[in-house]
């Protein structure tokens, strides 16, 4: 892991800030906010439950660490995506550019996906991969890398 990243909490916090900058429409409306805040606290509670689950579990959340992992985490929305902690990341940058009503503010949680996948995921993957073998090939195959059918 000697290649440098930021944790992914701070590209979330850059995106929520940057978000600000981009073009909206004006004042939030009741209906936006609502749905917003709503989509913010599913978001939010997917990524703490999460979090939660690998306490239980005794291993680490740590992002930049992925090689202290102590134990495969497969059940609660783990059984559903790989990465519940970063769909929740995501539905909160989402849930902030519909409060903003901007559409040019949804390339920031597209944005921030991509980033996902070709920095943090991977080398979480191959750490996993290495520690776990094909107790996480398994667990690959059965569950999708985000949400959805697995196949990556």
């Amino acid at each position: 892991m000697g290649e440098r990243r930021l944790p992914p909490p701070v590209l979330v916090a850059a995106g929520l800030l940057g978000q600000h900058v981009l073009p909206g429409r004006g004042t939030p409306r009741s209906s936006t906010t609502a749905a917003a805040a709503a989509l913010g606290a599913l978001s939010v509670a997917l990524a703490a439950t999460t979090g939660a689950r690998f306490a239980k579990q005794h291993t680490t959340v740590h992002p930049l660490h992925p090689d202290r992992t102590t134990s495969l985490v497969t059940s609660g929305p783990n059984q559903f995506s790989r990465n519940p902690m970063y769909v929740g990341m995501t539905g909160l940058l989402v849930a902030n550019a519909v409060r903003l009503r901007s559409l040019p503010a949804l390339l920031v949680p597209v944005g921030f996906v991509q980033v996902m996948e070709r920095t943090q995921i991977a080398a979480e993957e191959q750490a996993l991969s290495a520690k776990f073998g094909a107790e996480y090939a398994d667990y690959r195959a059965r569950v999708p890398r985000w949400l959805g059918r697995p196949g990556r």
